[in-house]
């Protein structure tokens, strides 16, 4: 498991639960407003990975990782795997046993690219929580993610999520650059009927993978609520994060 950073403490990121939270590297997607570029571009990445097979001491490898949660046991609930993309890794379900196995839940989030995994992790109990992010409407994909991507694969992902029977939700970053207003409707319609959609409040004040994003201007608060209104016509649950 390619571990980039470790958040210690976390009481919003697992609805309900106190965690901590472990960044993967490497992502199969380039968001502009992605937020962990260190995590996400190919180039760093390649040094990421020649980093740790040299076991620079500056690498979060799995024994100290380990030996910090095991500190935690009783003092937290659980693990936040997020990213770059967690499903890449090919160890993932290993890793996530082992989390398991210390009395720990799991939450993962997730793009959806890989249904596969996550119908995998579901069926064997290895996961808790699950989130989705949902970039935008389907036709927008491509270009908010900055890949050609297999849409077919996020559809059965939100299936999968919505019939597994565990808590979770679907995420949206409201970056103004990308997403409108009149997309809402779109994007609540490919998720129709799911529990829980948070539509979250862009970063600008961030390094990020488009340094062009960077100090853009973010939707109003009075802008991201007509948004919520429309987006609660089709789920339980729709809120601003």
């Amino acid at each position: 498991m390619l571990i980039g950073g470790i958040e210690k403490f976390t009481t919003i990121d697992y609805p309900g639960n106190l965690a901590t939270i472990i960044f993967t590297v490497g992502c199969n997607f380039r968001c502009h407003y992605c937020y962990n570029p260190n995590f996400v571009l190919s180039n760093e990445v390649q040094k990421f990975n020649e980093e740790y097979k040299k076991k620079n001491d500056s690498i979060i490898t799995e024994e100290i990782f380990f030996d910090f949660l095991d500190k935690r046991v009783g003092k937290l609930d659980g693990v936040v795997i997020t990213g770059g993309e967690p499903t890449l890794q090919v160890d993932l379900e290993e890793f996530i046993v082992k989390i398991k196995s210390k009395g720990f839940k799991v939450k993962l989030d997730s793009n959806g690219t890989n249904p596969e995994v996550l119908q995998r992790l579901i069926d064997k109990k290895l996961i808790d929580y699950i989130a989705m992010d949902i970039k935008g409407p389907l036709e927008k994909y491509d270009k908010i993610v900055g890949r050609k991507i297999n849409l077919d694969k996020l559809r059965k992902s939100v299936i999968i999520i919505k019939s597994s029977k565990l808590p979770y939700e679907f995420r949206s970053t409201m970056v103004p650059q990308l997403v409108k207003k009149d997309d809402i409707a779109k994007m609540g319609e490919f998720i129709r009927g799911a529990e829980k959609w948070f539509l979250q409040v862009f970063k600008n004040d961030v390094i990020m993978v488009n340094k062009s994003f960077e100090n853009f201007k973010k939707y109003s608060s009075v802008e991201l609520e007509e948004m919520r209104k429309i987006g609660e016509q089709y789920v339980g649950e729709c809120r601003i994060r």
